[in-house]
């Protein structure tokens, strides 16, 4: 029994200790591009349809101790969207990262929130990086959807095509549904259907955990008037999204939107179109 409740008492001791010791990371929001006059009945439920902005076209950045810069998303570079879209001061995606003192081929992993052009556009822009997907994702974009025209809204061929080859360079891992370790301090939450099965993802920062949202919610204001957003597969599926964001950050503040600019003026400033978010 002594020994048994030496064990006990031993366990207990060192779980707290476990927990202080995971490994966190620093957070940037980069800012590549904006934009301009966007309508925000595309991004918010419900809103006025003459309401409009200039959104922020962004990835982020997490800086391991170990040494590790990952990105959430990759940005986009493909000519077409020059012309179909007001884009405006816009750099590539690896020279957004060069205040951070981070290059092309130092991004060593990429966690793809989903397949839409703005945000899986840039892979391959970073050749040395590990490319993380929803299977579901991969799955239904590298097959079904591609059988109707209607069912692959926002996905760009041309993307498929550098996933594909990601693939076949031993350079894509999969995320198998909900709630995953992808990197240590790092996990991936599935559920808020913007695409087929998009995902974002919470990590382990100096003040907990931050929810880096992407497009499964595009603003604040998706979260501050609990609306969904106006791009998804399942509205009820978004707001519970929505609402399990807020269990897991450390704090409603700590939640990070897709396209907010006012992410910009919320947190610290690094660099012109960078700031520290933790």
């Amino acid at each position: 029994m002594a020994v048994a409740c030496s064990v006990a008492c031993a366990l207990a001791l060192a779980m707290p200790h476990a927990r202080a010791q995971a490994p966190t990371h620093e957070i940037y929001a980069a800012r590549f591009a904006t934009l301009a006059n966007f309508p925000l009945s595309s991004l918010v439920a419900g809103a006025d349809r003459s309401r409009r902005m200039d959104i922020a076209m962004m990835v982020w950045v997490l800086k391991g101790a170990d040494g590790r810069a990952a990105l959430v998303d990759s940005g986009f570079h493909r000519e077409q969207y020059f012309r179909q879209f007001a884009v405006k001061d816009y750099v590539p995606p690896p020279e957004a990262l060069a205040p951070l003192g981070i290059g092309a081929n130092d991004v060593t992993d990429i966690l793809l929130t989903h397949m839409h052009w703005d945000h899986a556009g840039g892979i391959d822009l970073f050749p040395s990086a590990r490319v993380w997907i929803q299977k579901d994702e991969y799955d239904y974009y590298t097959g079904e959807a591609w059988q109707s025209d209607s069912t692959h809204g926002g996905i760009d061929a041309d993307d498929m095509q550098a996933l594909l080859k990601a693939n076949t360079a031993g350079r894509l891992k999969f995320v198998n549904g909900d709630d995953q370790e992808v990197l240590p301090g790092l996990r991936c939450y599935s559920g808020a259907r913007h695409t087929w099965q998009s995902q974002y993802c919470a990590v382990q920062t100096r003040s907990g955990t931050v929810v880096l949202a992407s497009d499964n919610m595009y603003l604040y204001e998706n979260l501050e008037k609990h609306a969904p957003i106006a791009q998804t597969l399942d509205a009820a599926a978004n707001l519970r999204a929505q609402d399990r964001m807020k269990e897991l950050a450390a704090k409603p503040e700590l939640i990070v939107p897709g396209h907010d600019p006012a992410q910009l003026r919320r947190f610290p400033k690094v660099a012109e179109g960078v700031v520290r978010i933790d």
